[in-house]
């Protein structure tokens, strides 16, 4: 008999709508290499360069591990 494959599924949360407006503030230069990766990963390489993101518990987590090179402020 075949096996019925199940597949995991996540539960997607529901978008918030907030959005966080991240400017980076600090050069990665001289820092760990996983602080540049994550700065990269925000949308960020250059002083002054400004993203809003969505309010996730993911884009939470990443701020947390560059949140001294970052200013975070809530968008309307």
């Amino acid at each position: 008999m075949a096996e019925a494959k199940t597949r995991k599924t996540t539960a997607k949360k529901a978008a918030s709508g907030k959005t966080l407006k991240v400017t980076q503030i600090g050069s990665p230069i001289g820092r760990q290499a996983y602080q540049s990766q994550t700065l990269k990963g925000l949308g960020l390489g250059k002083i002054n360069r400004t993203r809003e993101l969505q309010d996730s518990p993911e884009v939470r987590g990443m701020i947390r591990a560059v949140a001294h090179l970052i200013t975070v402020e809530e968008a309307a």
